[in-house]
Formats: structure tokens, sequence, C-alpha cells
């Protein structure tokens, strides 16, 4: 079963619910898997439908991040938003997952004392294995420490 056709399920259980709010967050989390399946002109694989999440997320948080502090309602709102876009969101990679494919990846290209130099090479052999289940920030940072 496609992501489009889960959350297609979930929105009409939350309108029989009626529960509006989860049903909006559905509707928009729809459209945007929808929209990106139609620029495509093809059906998206299960990456690109994770790409999509994470992009919605990670449009939810700005809003919220940018919101005023006395505008409770606005992040309540996106907070929401977050737990309900988070259902359908990959499960991340913990910062111990991550430094175990740094390792494997120091292996693969013979490192044994990588040095800030080295730091390119792991990046481009390293994002492409991580790439959708971990943060690049996170990443980034981890490979940083490991080079220190």
């Amino acid at each position: 079963m496609s992501k489009i056709d889960e959350i297609r399920a979930e929105m009409v259980a939350a309108m029989k619910n009626k529960d509006k709010d989860r049903k909006e967050t559905l509707s928009m989390l729809l459209a945007a898997l929808k929209n990106k399946a139609i620029d495509k002109r093809a059906d998206l694989t299960e990456a690109e439908e994770f790409e999509v999440i994470k992009k919605e997320m990670k449009q939810t948080k700005e809003t919220m991040d940018l919101a005023p502090v006395d505008r409770t309602d606005i992040r309540e709102q996106c907070q929401a938003r977050l737990a309900v876009l988070a259902e359908f969101a990959p499960k991340e990679m913990s910062p111990e997952e991550i430094r175990g494919v740094i390792t494997e990846v120091l292996k693969n290209l013979g490192l044994e004392q990588p040095t800030g130099k080295d730091k390119g090479r792991i990046m481009k052999e390293l994002m492409p294995k991580v790439k959708g289940q971990a943060d690049g920030a996170l990443v980034n940072k981890i490979v940083g420490e490991m080079l220190a």
C-alpha cells in the first residue's frame, strides 16, 4: 500500500471521527504527495514519498519558529501538525547508528586516522548511505567530532 493510499485512508478515518485538525493536515500532505507525483508524471518511490513528508515537516517547523512568541495558537497548531506528520515520516537513525555507518565508510576508504582534509571524501561516500534516514546537519556534526 502506497503512502498516498495510507494517508487517504487515515484522512477518511479522521473525517468519520470529526477530527478537523488531523483531516486538514492529512489533506495538506496528500496534496503535496499528489503534486509531486504529477510533476514527476509517474508514481513516487518510497524515498520520494519520505522526502515530501520531511519537506512538509521542515516547513511546519519553520512556521513554528517564525511565529511570534505571543501567538501560542499558531505554535500549538504547528505542534499538532508535526505530530500527525511524524506518524508517516521515516524512522531517523540514532547517533550511534550514524557512527556505525561512518566507521564502515572509514574502513571502505582505508582511513585509520582521518583528518579534516578527508572530510569531503568521507561525506561524499557517507551521505548517499544515510540519505532520508538521518539529518544532514547531525551527520556533519558527528563526522566533525570523529575527526577531531
